[in-house]
């Protein structure tokens, strides 16, 4: 795209963002890996069940995945940080 189809002049759109970020925390978000996976095949819907009962978990046969023990979503948008200094 060239600078004449832009709304915005390219030093807006460099810099813009950096006005409204001055002084903000640091953040990293690590990535959760997992300590070992496991393919599990099920002969039947039956079997697929009672295995979602073992693990108390809500599975199908289109689950591709899952984390033992159940990972819960933390509801975080209330949550804020603050720098003391």
């Amino acid at each position: 795209m060239s600078d004449k189809d832009s709304l915005f002049a390219p030093e807006e759109l460099e810099t813009d963002w950096q006005k409204e970020w001055q002084d903000m925390p640091e953040f990293h978000q690590l990535k959760q890996e997992p300590y070992a996976n496991i393919n599990i095949r099920f002969r039947n819907k039956e079997d697929l069940e009672e295995f979602a009962k073992l693990v108390d978990q809500n599975l199908n046969n289109k689950t591709k995945s899952m984390w033992f023990p159940k990972l819960e979503a933390k509801k975080l948008f209330k949550t804020r940080w603050v720098d003391e200094s």
